[in-house]
């Protein structure tokens, strides 16, 4: 197979199933959106669990994502794929001078510090800017604090943040005491917002290590729930206690 020729056959493939398929021909770039961020979530999911086959096709639905919506573009006579490629080989080469310039770094480091300044150049009016706000939370927060890294406006070392969380701690104590619903949420944000800050300290992505614990929770809840039912009992009918002893007996297990 001559893989060389793969992409103008999904481009084939795109404008057949445009003119022909009734489903294919509804579709807008808003309706795609949803399907999209569906996309992405199933290709972080075989990231996560290191699943190299169910990532080679998650890649290929995304990059149908990507020619569908520059499919529409062009009919829109808005962009095309060939764009969208150019695009992205022009921004490449221009944000990264110490391969296609004379710029000279040491390390990663200068590298996102360069990538910063040549973004502000372009007319970025912020270094948060390029930071979305629909990116969910955790994500956007860690974001956000790689950002700031990038022109100084970060911690020393790790005591420091971990101070910080002691004090968002403490603060988040007092507004539980107080009863103030508004500010416990506030609190509670600080609290997360510092954890996420402590995660990038000691080099653990914390949506990963998050997802870990979901996937830990899940398989241990499930396994509770067989031996209960190996047991003729169900969950709605047990104590929290006889329910916890199971949970131990998990526990050792692993």
């Amino acid at each position: 197979m001559q893989y060389s020729k793969s992409i103008e056959r999904l481009r084939k493939i795109m404008d057949e199933l445009r003119e022909q398929c009734p489903w294919d021909r509804k579709q807008t770039i808003h309706t795609l959106g949803p399907q999209t961020l569906e996309e992405i979530y199933e290709l972080t999911d075989t990231i996560a669990n290191e699943d190299w086959k169910g990532l080679k096709e998650e890649l290929g639905d995304l990059l149908l994502h990507i020619i569908f919506y520059s499919k529409i573009g062009s009919e829109q006579q808005q962009f095309t794929f060939d764009e969208v490629v150019e695009g992205v080989c022009n921004k490449l080469i221009n944000r990264h001078p110490h391969i296609y310039g004379n710029v000279k770094v040491e390390n990663d480091t200068d590298v996102k510090q360069n990538w910063e300044k040549i973004k502000q150049a372009e007319g970025k009016k912020s270094i948060l800017s390029g930071v979305p706000p629909a990116m969910p939370a955790l994500i956007k927060a860690l974001r956000l604090q790689e950002k700031t890294k990038q022109v100084g406006f970060e911690w020393e070392n790790t005591g420091q943040v971990e101070d910080k969380i002691e004090e968002e701690m403490q603060e988040l104590y007092e507004a539980v005491e107080i009863g103030n619903h508004k500010e416990i949420e506030e609190e509670f944000g600080d609290v997360m917002f510092a954890l996420i800050n402590y995660a990038r300290f000691v080099k653990v992505d914390p949506e990963r290590a998050l997802e870990l614990t979901n996937k830990k929770f899940i398989r241990r809840f499930q396994k509770v729930e067989a031996m209960a039912d190996a047991q003729g009992k169900s969950l709605h009918d047990m104590t929290l206690w006889e329910m916890d002893e199971l949970w131990n007996k998990v526990k050792e297990a692993e």
